[in-house]
């Protein structure tokens, strides 16, 4: 899981830019959204984005899946449960 984690870091920084970051310093279990990374809404659809090409997941009803989004670690744990690649 925790190889899954990092490596869900780096995608993040990747797929949103946050050249400033490493991964060290992403909190796996801070909020994705306001306080932690502080991330929007466009950024989610990012998010989404890299599930579906990483990860093979598709979320139908993104609005469903909002607490799957609540960090890092959550994500991961989403992903290793619900991947097809």
């Amino acid at each position: 899981m925790e190889q899954l984690v990092e490596q869900l870091k780096q995608q993040l920084i990747d797929a949103l830019n946050l050249e400033d970051m490493a991964p060290a310093d992403i909190d796996a279990d801070a909020p994705l959204f306001g306080e932690g990374l502080g991330l929007d809404s466009i950024d989610a659809l990012e998010v989404i984005l890299l599930l579906e090409k990483k990860y093979g997941i598709k979320l139908e009803d993104p609005k469903a899946a909002k607490p799957h989004f609540a960090s890092v670690r959550v994500l991961a744990e989403f992903i290793a449960a619900n991947r097809t690649k």
